[in-house]
């Protein structure tokens, strides 16, 4: 699964990095070194643009820089705490689940990270008896951004008025698959990636969505290493949870 990543890169950055046409981010979000599920995050989709009038001949997609809440809520939601157990799909079934089938086909999102978290159960165990766990940081070894595969959904809120600007609620989850065997000892989940050359492919909704654009990340791009325990608390949050602990620090 992913349940935890970090997003420290600016607006700007990432209309740079994913050739952005439209930025509908409004107020920039603070870097967060601790993004957890029900949390704002930045998500890259393609979206016709505004027409003026229903005369008006329809246009290609644009690419847009949005800000959506991690956990979707269907459509057809009738409560949207539904969100907070949708932060994953997974790949192998995306395509027929209920929840996740129509945003699969036509609204599907690239989700910038720095990297993400995962926790490994140690020798060492609490008060309780059960083992302690330490969190991972797993990352491009080249420093570059993460495009984690998404999907997105806009729920109307029926409670709001027409005319209320916050009657709909823009979400996302993440899609995962089968951790390489690099990382499959950390978790057996990971985060799908999408490779720049199939970005469009992914994000153009006038084409059935394909899990075939879907790939793992390439052996040996990933890299993963020990970070402070600081992080397993969604409190907490800065650079200091993305850096290496010392080996000596390291549970075991």
């Amino acid at each position: 699964m992913c349940g935890r990543y970090a997003s420290s890169r600016q607006p700007d950055d990432l209309i740079e990095e994913f050739e952005v046409v439209e930025d509908r981010s409004a107020a920039p979000l603070a870097p967060d070194y601790n993004v957890a599920p029900t949390k704002e995050v930045y998500a890259v989709v393609e979206r016709p643009p505004s027409r003026g009038s229903a005369d008006e001949p329809a246009q290609a997609p644009q690419r847009q820089l949005r800000v959506l809440t991690w956990g979707l809520v269907p459509s057809w939601a009738k409560d949207p705490s539904i969100g907070n157990r949708m932060i994953n799909a997974r790949m192998e079934t995306v395509a027929e689940k209920p929840a996740y089938r129509k945003a699969f086909a036509s609204r599907r999102a690239l989700l910038p990270a720095d990297g993400y978290f995962e926790w490994y159960p140690t020798s060492q165990t609490n008060a309780k008896g059960r083992p302690v766990k330490q969190p991972f940081f797993i990352r491009p070894k080249d420093g570059g951004v993460l495009a984690m595969a998404g999907l997105y959904e806009i729920w109307r809120d029926p409670t709001r008025a027409d005319d209320d600007p916050d009657r709909f609620r823009w979400t996302c989850t993440v899609l995962t698959t089968e951790a390489e065997d690099a990382l499959g000892h950390i978790h057996d989940r990971m985060p799908l990636m999408v490779e720049r050359e199939r970005w469009h492919e992914w994000l153009d909704p006038t084409t059935p969505g394909d899990t075939s654009l879907l790939v793992p990340a390439a052996p040996g791009r990933l890299e993963a290493y020990p970070v402070s325990t600081l992080v397993s608390n969604v409190r907490n949050n800065g650079p200091e949870l993305v850096e290496p602990l010392p080996p000596e620090e390291e549970l075991r």
